[in-house]
């Protein structure tokens, strides 16, 4: 996969939106799951459940992975989308609950070295 400019990084973060809250709310029913077959309680299901959830969220994994963008973390979900900024290689950085795709990092600085894109 290639770069992407802050336009297409944009453009495929709001494609995939619906695949994000998905894997969010999906996300969570796997921890209830998990809590539960430790003898917890849950109205989700058991086991069959919680490896379905596993299932599809492997699936959701895949669906990300495949546009280009590269899956960094999933307890919070955190996005990077490879890029140039000025010739420099950087990682645009979507963090969930950001409204929109308004940060970036040099590649060799990290999440600590988050910056807001230029406008």
């Amino acid at each position: 996969m290639g770069l992407f400019t802050v336009d297409e990084a944009r453009d495929e973060l709001a494609r995939l939106r619906p695949v994000l809250d998905e894997f969010i709310s999906l996300r969570a029913d796997a921890a209830e799951l998990a809590a539960a077959l430790q003898g917890g309680e849950t109205q989700l299901g058991g086991l069959p459940e919680w490896k379905a959830a596993q299932a599809r969220l492997d699936e959701l994994m895949e669906t990300i992975q495949a546009t280009g963008a590269e899956l960094k973390g999933w307890a919070p979900l955190l996005v990077d989308f490879p890029a140039e900024l000025d010739g420099v290689p950087v990682l645009l950085c979507w963090l969930e609950g950001d409204p929109e795709l308004t940060w970036y990092h040099r590649t060799d600085l990290g999440f600590p070295g988050r910056r807001r894109i230029p406008a």
